[in-house]
């Protein structure tokens, strides 16, 4: 049973048993295959709510699809009649010069009534041409604003060469490409930085420390933190926006109170300092309470202070209970030691060091939609794989501009879809994407080679040279660019065709 295959399966929102009975028998990819009556046989009515989770359709039966027909034939006989019916009116009235203009009129109100995306579609049909849905909302941005409602056409046409211009060709290496242009810019990152372009008390693992920590798919990364927007009046009022800082910050007894150590009576003194505690908005009732959450320890409230006594008077244990008392949780979320209220416009950011994405989420007055994390696993637990892939690309991106790297982010892109591409996380490396690679060569061009060429060798692979660095360790050309043409002269014709 493979751990992989029940994780992608519970991440389609399919029950636990069913994704553990089901990978017994069947991977991911093979799911993806399969027939609906072989998966039937295995595990029963089940099978259809598998194929409806990974988004494939269900056979229908012969009866019903001979029905739809049916509906079909009639519908469009019922519409031919209508269609004649108006041919006949059209006739009866007549033709004229004056039906003519008034035609144009139509057709010049209609393009006047239809919006501007609609242009852009509609003359994209007619030239028999694809842009992508971000460049047609490009350029409805840019036309409203610059009122050149005139020039679409114009317009149109020369981002449809731009756009054509910039396709891949066919058999272009595109992985090896996106491989040096990310690697090269790579090479001239520096090692070590440690500090947050927005808030400067706050230290974050940049430039290539943190590239490589995003590409190993690293569960934590070593510096996470947030960037947490608001919403409705916590926005723009600083206070409201204080009491989220609040309640996001981990506030210890030892941030908010005197801890001293009273050997001579065998007890730990608890001295509460209320300006801090009112500032953060804590209540000595808070604090006895969390200490109530102790084991074997006796509390007592005095003029001003707590004691905490131990049920065993021995030094040993007062020591250990002083550090337990001090580092007692009061308030917060864990995992956030600190959080910074920045001033950004016309609102207030909060920025963290630490993340609990989750539980962050939860509170009311943060925006869900713009609250953002470095932590891409727990964007991934929380939001799913398009949201982690995404995380992937920003975080990449951001990494290598911010040391004044420019790289275009399609091939940011392909390395994200190639890391999220079996709705999990992998690493690019030999735990992951390259130690699964179908080449053995290509395998153990990468790391422990002997150890890849052994077990290669006891389970008889075989290697059929397909990908890139297997034909150049070999020393045959590669499939790709001028090597996939296979064209073949007879030199002895070409010669007599000279002549």
């Amino acid at each position: 049973m493979s751990k992989t295959t029940v994780n992608a399966l519970l991440k389609r929102g399919i029950k636990k048993k069913l994704a553990e009975k089901v990978a017994q028998y069947y991977t991911l990819k093979e799911l993806q295959t399969i027939e609906y009556g072989e998966l039937e046989k295995k595990i029963g009515k089940e099978a259809e709510e598998i194929f409806n989770k990974l988004g494939r359709k269900v056979e229908k039966k012969k009866t019903k699809v001979k029905k739809e027909e049916k509906e079909r034939k009639r519908e469009t006989k019922a519409k031919k009649k209508v269609k004649k019916k108006v041919e006949k009116k059209k006739e009866r009235r007549g033709k004229g010069a004056g039906k003519g203009a008034g035609k144009e009129k139509k057709e010049e109100k209609k393009k006047k009534e239809e919006t501007i995306e609609g242009r852009i579609k509609r003359i994209l049909k007619e030239k028999n041409e694809y842009l992508p849905f971000s460049i047609i909302e490009e350029i409805v941005e840019k036309v409203e604003k610059n009122n050149l409602q005139d020039k679409i056409e114009q317009i149109v046409e020369k981002a449809v060469e731009e756009y054509n211009n910039h396709l891949m060709e066919p058999f272009e290496a595109c992985g090896i490409v996106a491989a040096q242009s990310i690697g090269e810019p790579g090479t001239q990152m520096t090692m070590r930085t440690f500090h947050y372009a927005g808030v400067a008390e706050i230290n974050v693992t940049l430039g290539l420390p943190r590239l490589i920590e995003i590409v190993d798919a690293r569960s934590e990364p070593s510096t996470p933190m947030m960037t947490v927007y608001l919403e409705g009046a916590y926005r723009v009022n600083k206070e409201k926006a204080k009491e989220i800082a609040n309640k996001i910050e981990i506030t210890r007894l030892i941030n908010i109170a005197q801890v001293e150590t009273d050997l001579g009576n065998m007890r730990v003194v608890v001295r509460p300092n209320l300006k801090v505690m009112s500032r953060k908005n804590i209540e000595i009732g808070n604090i006895v309470e969390s200490l109530k959450k102790l084991n074997k320890v006796e509390i007592k409230e005095g003029d001003g202070i707590i004691e905490v006594l131990p049920q065993q008077e021995t030094y040993r244990e007062l020591r250990r209970l002083t550090e337990e008392v001090k580092n007692l949780k009061i308030k917060g979320l864990d995992g956030i030691k600190r959080a910074i209220i920045r001033k950004e416009g016309d609102e207030y950011v909060i920025y963290t060091e630490g993340s609990n994405f989750e539980k962050v989420l939860e509170l009311e007055g943060v925006d869900r939609t713009r609250t953002i994390t470095n932590d891409i696993r727990a964007i991934y637990n929380v939001l799913g794989i398009e949201a982690a892939r995404n995380a992937i690309i920003n975080e990449a991106y951001a990494t290598l501009r911010e040391q004044g790297l420019n790289v275009d982010i399609r091939h940011i892109m392909l390395v994200a879809d190639i890391m999220t591409s079996d709705g999990t996380i992998r690493p690019i490396g030999r735990q992951g994407v390259s130690g699964e690679k179908g080449s053995v060569i290509a395998r153990a061009a990468f790391e422990i080679t002997v150890d890849h060429l052994l077990r290669a060798s006891r389970r008889g692979e075989k290697d059929e040279l397909k990908g890139v660095a297997e034909n150049i360790i070999v020393g045959q050309p590669i499939q790709l660019g001028t090597g996939s043409v296979e064209l073949a002269i007879d030199v002895k014709k070409l010669s007599k065709v000279r002549k």
